[in-house]
């Protein structure tokens, strides 16, 4: 189908079609006969777009032929978007303009030549006789051409693209609006720096509310079978993060080597579970002795001990115990749990000389895994290691220091080569 449309300037539909003073039209209408079964789409249309009066004040001046598109040409032709465009009650001059668009106020025959003709619209077409199909329907006001496919105005084209890229437009959120905290519902205001290790500086309120929930979707449950996240590449990730942040070498070797707990974890996040890690840093695993990790099993528990099945950010955390005052967080350690209480304006894990304080927080949130730097390795309450004298530990934690230097360079040789593969590193010097 070949449509040639010559730039015009449609004018104003009322006012630009003539009116007649009779009443009504004969049953031998050219405008009856579109109720013929292959234009039923057709007459549908004129009807929602209230051009019903128009049209019989049009054929009661002059004769009309209509181009007609078939039933099954509309189906084709009339996508989902640019149907539901012209259907919509603030887009009917668009639909008038179209439907008008296939109506000429002259009566053209079968064998009419190529030529351009104005359509009650007030563009202008130009069709020939191979656009049409052979039948016609032949009325005294008129007569119908069948053609196999829809007439679009360009008018009405541009519209559409206009209205279709203004709506993907508006879902972007412009450089510099003003965003809302959805805590306060009201504007943000940009926060000034504050000194290293000071409070969050929350109106009380605001530290009392409580927050948006952080976790992510619901887990489908254990043994389910749906994997919802790359959850090995998500443990790879944070073990990376914690060596290049610096401090917590000792940590992110025992996950590695020492245990099969990343395996597990990278397993348990795949499942749609999430893990808080309280990572002591290395000062803190240097003070743990060679006979404590020694004993069996010793290195899963003490990890276990530190992995809180909660996604908890540093500000989660310190608005808890704000609120609270002291709050108890399960472990995957069955059933011991973690005691939390705010202290100096920060929180404090533990009880007694085995307390530990977040050191470092929001090393690394995804919103499925969180790890949060403390200072001191966790103990449960019954499992509290003996107290050594101040001369002991310090005899202690010097051979161990020394020997980590030599640990920490196996261990970036060792994870590099097995868990960052696409980091680009080839070979260890």
């Amino acid at each position: 189908m070949s449509c040639i449309l010559l730039r015009s300037t449609p004018p104003a539909l009322p006012s630009a079609l003539p009116t007649t003073a009779g009443g009504g039209i004969s049953s031998n209408s050219v405008l009856v006969a579109l109720l013929d079964s292959h234009y039923t789409e057709l007459a549908e249309l004129v009807e929602k777009a209230l051009l019903l009066q128009i049209l019989e004040d049009a054929v009661g001046r002059h004769n009309l032929t209509v181009f007609a598109p078939r039933n099954e040409a509309l189906e084709r032709d009339l996508d989902p978007d640019f149907k539901r465009f012209l259907l919509q009650p603030r887009n009917l001059k668009s639909l008038q303009s179209l439907l008008l668009f296939h109506f000429v106020p002259t009566r053209i025959p079968s064998s009419f030549p190529s030529a351009t003709h104005r359509t009650l619209a007030g563009d202008k077409i130009r069709l020939s006789v191979s656009d049409l199909s052979p039948e016609a329907i032949v009325r005294p006001d008129g007569v119908i051409h069948g053609i196999d496919s829809l007439l679009v105005p360009r008018s009405v084209q541009e519209e559409f693209n206009r209205r279709r890229n203004l709506a993907d437009i508006s879902a972007v959120l412009p450089i510099g609006a003003p965003e809302v905290d959805p805590r306060t519902h009201r504007l943000k205001k940009p926060q000034l720096p504050s000194p290293a290790g000071s409070p969050p500086a929350l109106p009380i309120f605001d530290a009392i509310a409580p927050g948006p929930s952080l976790a992510p979707a619901p887990a489908p449950g254990p043994g389910s079978g749906k994997h919802w996240f790359d959850g090995h590449r998500q443990i790879k990730d944070f073990i990376q993060t914690l060596i290049l942040y610096g401090g917590y070498n000792e940590f992110a070797d025992i996950l590695v080597n020492l245990t099969s707990l990343a395996t597990e974890m990278g397993r348990l996040v795949s499942e749609g579970y999430v893990l808080t890690v309280l990572a002591p840093n290395d000062e803190a695993m240097a003070r743990l002795t060679a006979d404590r990790l020694s004993e069996p099993g010793a290195p899963e528990q003490i990890i276990y001990y530190h992995l809180i099945p909660e996604y908890q950010t540093e500000e989660s955390m310190y608005n808890a115990v704000r609120r609270f005052g002291k709050v108890q967080y399960d472990t995957l350690h069955l059933p011991h749990k973690i005691v939390a209480r705010e202290a100096d304006g920060s929180v404090k894990f533990g009880q007694g000389e085995g307390s530990a304080y977040l050191f470092d927080p929001d090393i690394y949130t995804d919103g499925r895994i969180s790890v949060q730097g403390i200072d001191t390795v966790l103990f449960p309450s019954d499992e509290q290691p003996p107290s050594l004298p101040a001369a002991a530990s310090a005899k202690k934690a010097s051979p161990t220091a020394k020997e980590s230097e030599g640990k920490l360079l196996e261990l970036g040789c060792r994870f590099l080569g097995s868990w960052m593969e696409q980091s680009g590193f080839t070979q260890c010097q």
